[in-house]
């Protein structure tokens, strides 16, 4: 059975391709348009999922009567009445008809438990909002508790973001990095008032006025790592751990629990373009990696990655299928030497970053642990952080806590990255480079050629 699925009418739209337990295809609305997080679809992405059809069963991520619902509770009437914002309504334009929908949390929770290497697990489902719900736990695919809007963990890190002045759903990864340079001196504040009350539209400019950005991250930072832990212990009574959601995302607070971990690449709302597919068949995907995108065809050019890093220090790579996920992992990626001071200022000027935020390194698995203290023996998708033990050698990767956020990398998981950081550490001792995504703030990450000489052109930066 051949099925679409898909995800739109939120943020960072996107669409899935599944045959059988094979997964054929995926990828974001936002590499196709240009556009940051694009809430819509586009004729170039929806052209490409129909080359996959004819589809058996079209399947949508979220139950939009029920959304709406929520939407008329919160008095946000303007949305509630809407009509074009029905998924039935808007997808006729590009002729698509929707066989099944399923309900937010479950999309979230199906894309990580049929993907995960285990099938005994509990789940936990966190985001700020889903119709209803925005926290859910599933014993296998069984529920045993959630919690409703308007309380929300996920709400009130956004709304703390807002208050920073970065966009709320899209900018809480700039958060948690900037939360190593404060102090927690407001979590007790937040835990007892501002996460029992309805952030949905901010904490507001009058609270908390007088706080320093630092201090106020670094508090919401603590105030999920706490309550994520605590209900963790509670609920989860299983050495398996599926986390998704939105939430799934904070890769500090994932690296406290003490669990045999799983988080699929892409556990936000775009990735439930893929969850709601197992949600309805209730069969495992062969999940095989995140490569699902645009393929730019072509060997992966080792020696010529080499040669640029030797040369400039910096080189751009544009190969393969596009990661189906908001980090790059070595297709559409910016890699750089980690060992030098300056090549963190360097990378900053050309992405246009904040300069306090870290980058994360790429290294083989089987030379991790001998640079990093890590709190799972793998971390192929940059979802855990680890302290460095040799910091002073590789300044580039390390955050202002002594951390990084680790890529490992394995031949099965990415031959052609597998082979590049080999033939590096062979040429230069150094087991590791520094991997960030192949864009510039604000703007999707590079898709096709076009894309990529673009990018080449007007950064110049040397991108293969």
């Amino acid at each position: 059975m051949r099925i679409l699925g898909i995800n739109c009418l939120n943020h960072d739209a996107a669409m899935a391709v599944v045959d059988g337990k094979e997964i054929l295809w995926a990828a974001h609305a936002e590499r196709y348009s240009k556009i940051k997080n694009d809430q819509y679809l586009n004729w170039q992405i929806v052209n490409e999922a129909m080359s996959y059809g004819p589809f058996d069963l079209v399947v949508y991520y979220e139950k939009p009567w029920l959304k709406k619902w929520r939407q008329f509770k919160a008095s946000q009437y303007r949305y509630a009445l809407d009509y074009r914002e029905l998924p039935s309504v808007y997808l006729k334009q590009f002729n698509i008809k929707i066989d099944e929908y399923v309900k937010h949390h479950h999309s979230h929770m199906a894309g990580g438990y049929y993907t995960a290497p285990f099938k005994d697990a509990m789940t936990l489902t966190i985001d700020a909002i889903g119709e209803m719900e925005t926290m859910t736990i599933w014993d296998n695919e069984k529920i045993i508790g959630r919690e409703q809007y308007p309380k929300s963990l996920g709400l009130l890190y956004s709304a703390v973001t807002q208050r920073i002045g970065l966009k709320p759903n899209e900018e809480e990864y700039i958060t948690m990095g900037m939360a190593a340079y404060g102090k927690p001196m407001f979590t007790e504040y937040m835990k007892e008032y501002l996460l029992k009350r309805n952030n949905h539209k901010g904490i507001g400019e009058d609270i908390l006025s007088w706080a320093k950005n630092y201090d106020l991250a670094a508090s919401v930072q603590k105030v999920y790592e706490n309550e994520l832990e605590r209900i963790v212990k509670k609920y989860c009574k299983k050495i398996n751990l599926v986390l998704s959601g939105g939430c799934a995302l904070n890769c500090v607070a994932n690296s406290n629990l003490k669990r045999n971990i799983w988080i699929m690449p892409n556990p936000g709302d775009s990735g439930s373009s893929l969850g709601c597919i197992p949600a309805v068949t209730k069969e495992r995907l062969n999940w095989k990696g995140p490569f699902l995108g645009y393929n730019i065809e072509g060997e992966y050019p080792v020696d010529s990655i080499i040669k640029e890093l030797e040369t400039n220090k910096m080189v751009g790579v544009a190969n393969g299928k596009a990661e189906f996920g908001p980090r790059a992992l070595g297709n559409r990626s910016l890699l750089a030497d980690p060992r030098g001071a300056q090549v963190k200022d360097m990378v900053n000027a050309i992405k246009k970053r904040q300069k306090f935020r870290p980058f994360a390194p790429a290294i083989l698995l089987e030379d991790v642990h001998d640079y990093f203290d890590m709190p799972q023996e793998t971390s192929p998708y940059m979802q855990f952080v680890g302290k460095c033990k040799y910091p002073k050698e590789f300044p580039a990767i390390i955050h202002a806590d002594g951390t990084s956020r680790v890529q490992t990398v394995t031949k099965e998981d990415n031959e052609g990255f597998y082979n590049l950081l080999k033939t590096w550490k062979d040429k230069t001792g150094c087991p590791m480079l520094l991997n960030t995504s192949l864009n510039i703030k604000g703007m999707p990450m590079v898709n096709d050629r076009w894309d990529a000489s673009k990018f080449q052109e007007k950064y110049n930066v040397k991108v293969v």
